[in-house]
């Protein structure tokens, strides 16, 4: 497996597990009403948002490169 291979793949697993744990951060937020667990949902969501604009950038810069 290819560095670019495996850097894809971390990314979409991160992204998953960030997706998953905003959604839990929000209902746990929507069940307590704690505040913090609002913030940590949504900076889970930004992060979200991040790792999508990098996977995109690195998809872009790296177009050429095998996954082999």
């Amino acid at each position: 497996m290819s560095l670019k291979a495996f850097h894809l793949i971390f990314i979409t697993v991160s992204m998953l597990l960030a997706a998953g744990f905003g959604v839990w951060a929000i209902l746990n937020y929507r069940a307590t009403g704690d505040a913090s667990t609002l913030a940590w949902g949504v900076g889970s969501w930004v992060g979200l948002i991040a790792m999508g604009a990098y996977g995109r950038w690195f998809l872009q810069k790296l177009h050429r490169e095998s996954y082999l």
